[in-house]
């Protein structure tokens, strides 16, 4: 037993490493094309310097290991566990009576751990970092009106409304809405504001809302209840749980929002009235990156691990690399699936990893047993 830990330690330590390399190669050479495009779309904008690019480019690193990560597992395992077997030394213990399963009880739960970490640290930080890479690209590079999207259009928001009722909600309606630094407005707008029974009790015509802080300020607003006469105008202040960042949060990429504080985020845009499908998905898919990790250590170690002697080792290591781009499809496909509510949001995040999970696990058993 000690000699089996003692090897599995040294294996892990060969896969990290090579994990590793291969993660700061594919990091490096996405972020390069990513750079010249990034320069491509500053030629006709004065303001986006060079430093500027570089600089949104940066913002991004993180962002691209993340997603570059179980391609690192599966490319660093390749190319690991070939080298490992090209050297004898994999077919020197497993005829020392150590099987597969014990030495690479190691790498897998490296790559676990790189998977959690990448969940648990990394995610926050790049989140943070996107979101002001998001801010630059919007500011200076795009012509639109960055991730609200919201200027001419319409905005509907549904909140809590306790204030009437401590089961109500309000429905918020909104036309022509403008950001404006930290506060945002709309034109033309109607609150309907119902019980828990969803009983209309009363609904307030205002020619114009401002949110700012936690609080909606309807000016020039008439109140109509049933049965009754409008009121006369007035300004009326509605409390609301949500924030102007929070409404662009909802309209920006989940990849923009910790994995620590998408939960909260879900709820309150379940309780608003928007779509949390996004987020959702990206939340589970974020939980699940560890399991893909150790999944793409066992796709490499059954398609590397074959003798040179044997003779098709190109044709085997290309096929595990096939493999992982195929699972990489499926997975992509699956989201597609989920996105669009075809699917249920943790079978989409978390059916591709199981199901390759199962795969490679049968591919071990036919190259370690068969």
């Amino acid at each position: 037993m000690g000699i089996a830990v003692t090897l599995s330690l040294y294996i892990s330590r060969q896969f990290t490493a090579a994990v590793l390399a291969m993660l700061a190669a594919l990091s490096g050479l996405v972020s390069m094309f990513d750079f010249i495009e990034l320069l491509r779309r500053s030629a006709s904008k004065p303001d986006a310097t060079f430093g500027l690019v570089m600089q949104i480019a940066a913002l991004r690193l993180p962002y691209i290991g993340m997603q570059i990560l179980p391609f690192a597992v599966l490319l660093g395992g390749i190319l690991a566990f070939w080298r490992l077997t090209r050297s004898s030394e994999l077919i020197v213990a497993r005829a020392a009576g150590i099987s597969a399963w014990q030495f690479l009880a190691g790498p897998v739960l490296c790559a676990l751990l790189l998977g959690g970490l990448a969940t648990a640290a990394i995610s926050p930080l790049s989140s943070v970092l996107l979101r002001r890479a998001e801010v630059l690209d919007n500011t200076y590079l795009r012509t639109g009106g960055g991730p609200l999207a919201l200027t001419g259009g319409q905005l509907w928001v549904r909140q809590s409304d306790r204030a009437l009722n401590p089961q109500g909600v309000a429905i918020i309606h909104a036309l022509g809405v403008h950001l404006r630094g930290k506060s945002l407005t709309g034109t033309d707008v109607s609150v309907f504001r119902l019980d828990g029974a969803d009983k209309l009790l009363e609904r307030i015509e205002a020619k114009r809302a401002t949110l700012a802080g936690s609080v909606w300020t309807l000016e020039d607003a008439r109140v109509i209840r049933p049965d009754h006469l409008p009121e006369a105008p007035r300004t009326i202040t509605l409390a609301t749980d949500l924030t102007v960042s929070r409404v662009q949060e909802s309209f920006a990429s989940p990849d923009t929002l910790s994995v620590w504080v998408l939960p909260d985020f879900i709820s309150l845009l379940d309780k608003s009235g928007f779509s949390s499908l996004r987020h959702r998905l990206h939340y589970q898919a974020l939980l699940a990156l560890p399991l893909l990790a150790a999944t793409m250590v066992l796709v490499s170690a059954g398609f590397s691990m074959r003798p040179a002697r044997r003779g098709g080792v190109a044709r085997m290591i290309g096929s595990g690399v096939a493999a992982g781009f195929a699972l990489f499809i499926v997975s992509k496909l699956a989201e597609e699936f989920g996105q669009s509510g075809a699917l249920p949001v943790a079978l989409a995040a978390w059916a591709p990893a199981a199901a390759g999970l199962m795969l490679a696990l049968a591919l071990l058993l036919h190259v370690e047993d068969g």
